[in-house]
């Protein structure tokens, strides 16, 4: 047993570490707060931030998801919730793409806008609240564009994507590099009180059968709008698909979409 893990395991109550004891490791052993959670979780005990999880997930699927690298595209509406969430689940590394600055027209519903952030990258203000919320995961930022001819390369090494876009083109140029990479891909999209959330494994056709009716624009949100609300029911989905993904658990929203109306409260299946 190393010195560092031998600090753990003296350390440790009800099998549970303090964040006080993790800081003090990753001092006292020089070595930085993601390896001090991995091996807190290889010798099967728990970070404390997570006990609340243990009624779910066993410590193993902890490192699982803490071992997992997931690539979000977009960290605006949806994705600000996404990132949040993954990082506060235990997702060790994670990926943030997007290209967009916060505007004023964003504070409505993006977790991650503020007045102080306006003008500001989103991907940048990603990685700050992330080191904030959970110092041991690795938020990347990649400040860029999605397409077909950057999208291999964006999405290196991912274990799941998430499609937090908005806009048909992108979702649709997604699924089609995702495909190619064979990647899982958890599709949301919102607008006004409605949403609705698919998981396309490689080979299915999921996203052409959504969008089989679409002729080109920007979408309905255009029209609905969105509202604080709605992203969060969204993305709160999604990342419950991506931890089934990564963890190879429950049965996944494969071909078929929930589709959810807030305004009637009603959720419908619809296969695909």
């Amino acid at each position: 047993m190393t010195a560092l893990q031998t600090f753990l395991s003296e350390n440790a109550a009800d099998e549970l570490i303090s964040w006080q004891h993790q800081q003090q490791a990753a001092t006292q052993f020089g070595v930085s707060l993601a390896e001090v959670e991995e091996a807190i979780l290889t010798l099967q005990l728990l970070p404390a931030r997570y006990q609340r999880n243990q009624q779910m997930l066993s410590t193993t699927q902890q490192l699982q998801l803490f071992r997992s690298k997931v690539a979000v595209i977009g960290a605006g509406g949806l994705g600000g919730y996404i990132l949040e969430q993954l990082a506060r689940l235990g997702v060790g590394q994670i990926v943030s793409i997007d290209d967009d600055i916060f505007e004023e027209n964003n504070l409505n519903r993006q977790l991650l806008s503020s007045p102080a952030n306006l003008g500001r990258v989103k991907v940048e203000v990603a990685a700050e609240r992330i080191r904030e919320i959970n110092p041991a995961v690795s938020l990347t930022p990649v400040q860029a564009w999605f397409d077909k001819q950057s999208g291999g390369e964006l999405l290196a090494g991912a274990d799941c994507v998430v499609d937090a876009v908005d806009n048909v083109t992108a979702r649709l140029e997604l699924a089609e590099v995702c495909c190619q990479l064979k990647m899982p891909l958890v599709h949301g999209a919102i607008a006004g009180w409605y949403g609705h959330v698919a998981t396309v494994l490689p080979g299915d056709d999921s996203m052409q059968t959504i969008y089989r009716h679409w002729q080109g624009g920007k979408g309905v949100e255009q029209q609905l709008g969105n509202p604080s609300f709605t992203p969060a029911v969204a993305a709160s989905l999604q990342v419950g698909e991506v931890c089934k993904v990564l963890l190879g658990q429950g049965r996944l929203l494969r071909n078929r979409q929930l589709v959810f109306n807030l305004l009637d409260m009603e959720v419908d299946e619809i296969p695909l």
